[in-house]
């Protein structure tokens, strides 16, 4: 038995690895010559628990406790430490136990092996290195990276990500993250066309807008591509982001231009140019030179036919935002209900009958003019909406509370007295003040009575080339007759006149009905001017003495229109028509 004993002892010492064997309790029996020989230490100095000071002090606590379990489970395990070598240096082993029983199944052993692993560490170490900079290097890459699983399910993303959605790497590194970041709209809408990408395992590339940590969506340009295995399977999808939210503006700016050019391509224009050499109308062209280059705000007043909406390309024109678009809004033509939703834009679902989301007038001339025509009609809700774009240059669709800035020159136009309004309470005074930076008063045909040649000139011809006429004379009584009238339509009446006359007229002589040209107040000479005369006498006596007893206040309860018994803008009209100055009426 002796020699049996002496045999097993040399094998087990002669094994070229470290053999021990421990009591059920961990403690010691015996440990080879091997293990003797790599640590230094001296038969005995094992005994009991005197083997654990040949392990890293760092790493025996651990050991102790790793042991302690598999101990405590009775089935075979492994560990990982460093044991200290006879020169003093530390190397990692991987030391497995497996237990030995009885007949009855009871622990009488704990046979182990310790084998060296410390190149399978130090490459192990390089390769987390090798991680942590190539993190390092694609934390710093100002571009989003992030890399998915074959099913496409998210694994790592770069600090790019992380800042721009505030999110935390635990975050970015679940199944969700794509719903948490995207766009309801995109992921419903490309989610067949990514899931095709992925199945076919070749580069592809799809666009999305992602959510900022603040709240807002940008467009990003999202390319793949595969990393395949030995047998051509992707692994893995290398994936980067893009912000292409300027370039989305841009085609979408170049999209609205396109759609606001054909408009103004199908709706006629009530000039192709300017006509004119009177010195009214040179006062007016003198000020369109000085204010188109700047970005001030434009009012434009006049009576209506006057060519305000001319004036307002004019601007355009001479300014730098020439190359951008002009979109035109006539405030008066669209319902009250809808105004708010045609300036700004809305959401989808923000109201019965949005179905899909819509930009507004505003948005789609970003960078360039919106030209506001008969801005006297808005509501007070409107214009307090209005004068927000014009202090903060920004806005908020209906259905949304995400604010969006805007770059637009704003100019508007108005046959209203804006001052009577703002006395009046109808609008606000804090747009009018915004509003009237640089007013410009077209003035009416009657004030332009030698521009009248020209345009009937520029009308005539204008009008026989579509019809195919050519007219080489003028009857002097039709150019009496235009000189003579005093045009309440101005320059659209005069337009509609001379397109009538074309069409009726034979023969190469243009000529106009008179009857056409009747005026609508009495002629001036006969029994009836003095009747005329104190009847609008009368009329400015009476309206005086209401605004003096009013103290100058139109609308209201006690203003002067419900002394008078009249609506309020039939008195701002008359109160225009005669001059009168109810500024006087006002107490100071």
């Amino acid at each position: 038995m002796t020699n049996s004993e002496d045999k097993f002892r040399v094998m087990v010492d002669t094994i070229p690895a470290l053999v021990w064997c421990t009591l059920p309790d961990g403690s010691n029996e015996f440990h080879n010559q091997r293990w003797h020989d790599y640590t230094g230490l001296p038969e005995g100095a094992e005994t009991g628990w005197g083997w654990k000071v040949a392990y890293h002090p760092e790493d025996l606590e651990r050991l102790l406790n790793e042991f302690q379990s598999i101990v405590a489970s009775g089935a075979p395990g492994e560990m990982e430490a460093r044991l200290r070598r006879f020169d003093g240096e530390y190397r990692w082993f991987l030391i497995r136990a497996v237990p030995f029983r009885d007949e009855t199944g009871t622990i009488i052993y704990w046979y182990g092996s310790s084998t060296e692993i410390e190149d399978r560490k130090r490459a192990e170490e390089k390769l987390r290195q090798d991680e942590r900079e190539l993190r390092r290097i694609t934390d710093a890459i100002p571009q989003m990276i992030f890399v998915h699983d074959s099913k496409g399910t998210p694994l790592y993303a770069n600090q790019a990500v992380l800042d721009y959605t505030g999110l935390t790497v635990e975050d970015v590194t679940t199944s969700d993250f794509p719903a948490r970041i995207f766009h309801p709209e995109d992921i419903e809408k490309v989610r067949e066309d990514h899931l095709a990408a992925l199945s076919r395992g070749v580069p592809f590339e799809i666009e999305k807008r992602a959510r900022r940590k603040d709240g807002q969506y940008r467009w990003f340009l999202i390319r793949f591509n595969p990393f395949h295995d030995e047998k051509g399977r992707p692994v893995r999808w290398y994936g980067t982001g893009t912000d292409i939210e300027d370039r989305k503006r841009a085609e979408e700016r170049t999209r609205n231009e396109n759609v606001a050019l054909r408009e103004e391509i199908d709706r006629s224009s009530m000039f192709e140019e300017i006509v004119g050499a009177s010195p009214a109308l040179r006062q007016v062209l003198a000020q369109v030179a000085k204010v188109a280059p700047t970005d001030s705000t434009v009012l434009i007043s006049g009576e209506t036919g006057t060519g305000k909406e001319l004036i307002a390309r004019a601007v355009h024109k001479r300014s730098s935002r020439s190359a951008r678009a002009f979109i035109r809004v006539n405030c008066a033509a669209i319902s009250p209900s809808l105004i708010t939703s045609e300036l700004f834009g809305h959401e989808k679902g923000a109201f019965t009958g949005a179905l899909q989301r819509r930009i507004g007038r505003f948005e789609a001339a970003d960078g360039g003019t919106i030209f506001l025509d008969e801005i006297g009609d808005l509501s007070i809700e409107v214009q307090i909406a209005l004068l927000r774009v014009l202090q903060e240059r920004e806005f908020e669709r209906v259905g949304s509370s995400q604010p969006l800035a805007v770059d637009v020159r704003v100019l508007v136009a108005t046959n209203r007295d804006l001052k009577s309004a703002v006395d009046a309470g109808t609008f606000r005074q804090d747009l009018f003040y915004r509003l009237n930076v640089f007013p410009i008063h077209l003035p009416s045909l009657r004030e332009r009575v030698d521009d009248i040649p020209l345009l009937v000139e520029y009308f005539i011809d204008r009008y026989a080339r579509k019809a195919g006429k050519n007219f080489s004379s003028i009857t002097n009584k039709t150019f009496q007759l235009f000189q003579a009238y005093d045009w309440p339509g101005n320059i659209r009446e005069l337009q509609n006149v001379i397109e009538r006359a074309v069409i009726l007229c034979d023969g190469e002589t243009f000529s106009v009905d008179g009857t056409w040209l009747k005026r609508e107040s009495p002629p001036v000479s006969g029994p009836n001017v003095p009747l005329v005369s104190s009847l609008i006498e009368r009329e400015i006596q009476m309206i005086e003495a209401a605004l003096a007893e009013c103290q100058g206040r139109i609308s209201g309860a006690n203003g002067a229109a419900k002394r008078l018994g009249i609506p309020r803008q039939t008195l701002d009209a008359r109160i225009a028509s005669l001059s009168i100055d109810k500024q006087r009426f006002k107490t100071r």
